[in-house]
C-alpha cells in the first residue's frame, strides 16, 4: 500500500489545485481521476463552452461588420468545426494539468475511487495510504422527470458540447448561467430557440433588473423567454414540447430539448457513509475547515453545495489543505466570489442584490451607470447594459455589484478586490481610471453613489 500524506479523489478545478497547492507545502500527494485531468470544467464545461461562445460572439460581430464600415461578404458558419476547436482547447487544458502533476511531483491514478476506510482510498486496483482525505468529486447533470435526456432528441450540456450537427429549433429548459449560455450560441448560429424557466426571471438568483435586461436583450434576438412556465410533454415523432405558461398549454417546436435544470452530486459509490460522512440529498456536510464528521476525510467544491463555480472550489481546495498543514486560513466568502455568465450580454454580479440587501433589512444606496454614456462603450459599439452598485448607506461599503454588458466578467474583478479590502464607494470612485476604458463605468457607478457622477 502506497502511503500518502493527502490524496485527492477529483482532478477537476477544486482537487487539481488542491494538489498542487498542497505539494507546494511538502506534501506527498496522489489525485485519483476516473476521467481526463481537469474535470468537468476544462473537459466539458467552462472551458470549451467558452470556446465555442468565442466563436459565437465572433460570429454575431462579423454579421454587423457593415456598422463598422467593414465589408463582410458571404459569410457562414462550419459549427462543425466549431465543436471540433472546442474539443481541441480542451484538450490542451488538460494535458496542462497533466503537466502540473508531473512538475509538482503529484502522483496521478486513473480509474474510480472508493474509500474503503477513513485511512484507505482505492483507486481501480491499487490501494492508497492516506493520512488525510479531500473529496473533490463535483457534480454532473441532472434530469427533469419525465424528459429524461436520451443523447439524441433530450441532451444534456455534455451532448451539446459534443454533437456537431446545428439543431433547427431547440427548446431549453433552465434559464441558468448554462441555460442561456447555449440558448446564445443556438440562436447565433440560426437555430430557432425557447428558454423556458420555472422561476418568475431569467438567472434567478441575479439581480432582478441584470435578468430582466438579458431577457430583453434575448428577445431583441427573436430568443423565444418564457418565466413561471413548466414543461409538460415531449412528442419526440413531432418535434414539440408541451408548455405550461399562466395556466394555458402551448406546443413549440423542439428538433432538440436542452435539460440545463442543474446539477447533482457525485458521492454514490464512494462509500462515505461506511466511513461515517454525513449527506444531505447526496452533498457532502462539511464544516468551516471543510472537515465531515469523519475526523481524516475533507471536502470542496461542487459536492459540498454552495455556487458551484470552478473559482470557488479553487479557493476552496487551497484553503482546505492550508488548514491541514496548520495554517490559518480562512473559509471563502460567497459574497465575496463573483459567479459569470458568458452569453451576449455577458453578465457578473458580487455580493448582495438590491431585494436580497433589503430583505435582510440593511439601509441601501444603488445606482445604476448605462454603457451608452461610457465612450469606451460606444467607441466599440457595445453599449447594452449597465454597472449597477449596492452600498451600505451607513458606511458607504459596496456590498454589491451586478454587471450586464460586453466585458461583464473581466471588470467583476475590480469588485471582488473591492469586497475583499472591505473597499467604500468613495474609495472606488477617488481611484483614477485610464480614460477611455470600459472600468471606467465601475468608477462613475461609485461617483453616482455620493451625487458626483460626471458623464450622466
Amino acid at each position: 500500500m502506497k502511503p500518502f500524506d493527502l490524496v485527492v479523489i477529483g482532478a477537476g478545478p477544486g482537487g487539481y489545485v488542491a494538489a498542487i497547492r498542497a505539494a507546494q507545502l511538502g506534501m506527498r500527494v496522489a489525485v485519483v481521476e476516473r476521467d481526463r485531468p481537469g474535470g468537468v470544467c476544462v473537459n466539458w464545461g467552462c472551458i470549451p463552452s467558452k470556446a465555442i461562445l468565442k466563436c459565437a460572439g465572433l460570429f454575431e460581430e462579423m454579421k454587423t461588420a457593415a456598422s463598422y464600415g467593414i465589408a463582410c461578404q458571404g459569410l457562414s458558419v462550419d459549427y462543425a468545426e466549431v465543436i471540433r476547436r472546442s474539443r481541441k482547447v480542451a484538450d490542451r487544458m488538460s494535458r496542462g494539468v497533466s503537466y502540473l502533476f508531473k512538475k509538482n511531483g503529484i502522483e496521478l491514478f486513473a480509474g474510480n475511487a472508493s474509500i474503503p476506510s477513513p485511512t484507505t482510498v482505492r483507486a481501480g486496483e491499487e490501494e492508497l495510504q492516506a493520512a488525510n482525505i479531500l473529496v473533490a468529486t463535483g457534480t454532473a447533470v441532472r434530469g427533469l422527470p419525465g424528459i429524461e435526456p436520451d443523447g439524441n432528441t433530450v441532451i444534456t450540456s455534455d451532448d451539446a458540447l459534443a454533437q456537431e450537427s446545428l439543431p433547427r429549433s431547440v427548446a431549453v429548459l433552465g434559464g441558468g448561467a448554462v441555460g442561456v449560455e447555449f440558448a446564445y450560441v443556438y440562436r447565433t448560429f440560426g437555430a430557432e430557440v425557447t428558454v423556458i424557466e420555472m422561476m418568475d426571471q431569467l438567472l434567478p438568483r441575479v439581480d432582478r433588473e441584470v435578468a430582466e435586461e438579458l431577457a430583453k436583450s434575448f428577445r431583441k434576438r427573436g430568443i423565444r423567454v418564457l418565466v413561471s412556465a413548466t414543461a409538460k410533454a415531449l412528442d419526440k415523432a413531432r418535434g414539440t414540447i408541451t408548455v405550461s405558461v399562466g395556466g394555458k398549454e402551448e406546443a413549440l417546436p423542439a428538433e432538440k430539448v436542452l435539460v440545463a435544470v442543474g446539477r447533482k452530486p457525485l458521492t454514490e459509490g464512494l462509500g462515505l457513509e461506511a466511513c461515517g460522512v454525513r449527506l444531505e440529498r447526496g452533498f457532502i456536510q462539511v464544516d468551516d475547515s471543510f472537515r465531515t464528521s469523519c475526523p481524516s476525510i475533507r471536502a470542496i467544491g461542487d459536492v459540498i453545495g454552495g455556487m458551484l463555480l470552478a473559482h470557488e472550489a479553487s479557493a476552496e481546495g487551497v484553503a482546505a489543505v492550508e488548514m491541514m498543514a496548520g495554517m490559518a486560513t480562512r473559509r471563502p466568502d460567497p459574497e465575496k466570489i463573483a459567479a459569470c455568465i458568458y452569453c451576449q450580454p455577458e453578465v457578473a454580479t458580487i455580493g448582495l442584490s438590491e431585494e436580497e440587501a433589503r430583505r435582510r433589512g440593511i439601509p441601501v444606496k444603488v445606482s445604476k451607470f448605462p454603457f451608452t454614456a461610457l465612450g469606451r462603450a460606444v467607441a466599440a459599439g457595445h453599449t447594452e447594459g449597465f454597472v449597477k452598485m449596492v452600498a451600505d448607506e451607513r458606511f458607504g461599503e459596496v456590498i454589491g455589484c451586478h454587471i450586464i454588458g460586453y466585458g461583464a466578467p473581466d471588470l467583476i474583478s475590480e469588485l471582488a478586490l473591492a469586497r475583499t479590502v472591505e473597499a467604500t464607494f468613495h474609495e472606488i470612485g477617488r481611484t483614477v481610471h485610464p480614460h477611455p476604458t470600459l472600468p471606467e463605468a465601475i468608477r462613475e457607478a461609485a461617483l453616482m453613489l455620493g451625487g458626483e457622477a460626471i458623464d450622466i
